[in-house]
């Protein structure tokens, strides 16, 4: 869906620069998934964002490495968005975001997401809409980010 394109592209620039390689590849994986305490003091340099953006990584990376951010499985979803949210440089997106993508919850929704906002014009739903997709609001986030994705494809 529609953010991941980009997710993807930092995610394979961090793992080229930081990761550790794996003795033998296995298909199209090489390297693990850097320690989040080595990200915590890497300069990121190589990931061409702004500093106040690298330094939220940092940020993120170091609670998650000394434990004030759990985003394990089983983690207390409430709780991890409100210690996210009390990182210098995490919104409500991010969290929630977060909260979707590494804690599996079935029920974010972003509203104020450009991508939300266009799928929800092209699939002539409301933002009042959203509340009658609980328990399953991620599900719906999805849907509209690929109607986005499916608009932008069908344009060319």
């Amino acid at each position: 869906c529609w953010p991941s394109t980009a997710a993807r592209t930092l995610a394979g620039t961090l793992v080229a620069a930081y990761g550790k390689p794996l003795p033998a590849p296995d298909g199209g994986l090489t390297h693990l998934f850097p320690d989040a305490g080595l990200l915590a003091g890497a300069p990121l340099g190589e990931l061409g964002m702004p500093e106040s953006r690298r330094a939220t990584l940092r940020t993120v990376t170091a609670a998650l490495a000394d434990g004030s951010v759990t985003l394990d499985p089983g983690a207390d979803r409430d709780e991890a968005e409100r210690a996210l949210l009390a990182l210098r440089g995490i919104g409500p997106w991010t969290a929630g975001y977060m909260r979707m993508r590494a804690l599996g919850d079935p029920d974010v929704f972003l509203p104020g997401d450009v991508g939300v906002r266009h799928g929800l014009s092209l699939t002539g739903a409301s933002l009042a809409d959203a509340e009658d997709w609980r328990p399953w609001r991620s599900y719906a986030l999805h849907h509209l980010w690929n109607a986005t994705t499916e608009s932008q494809e069908n344009a060319r």
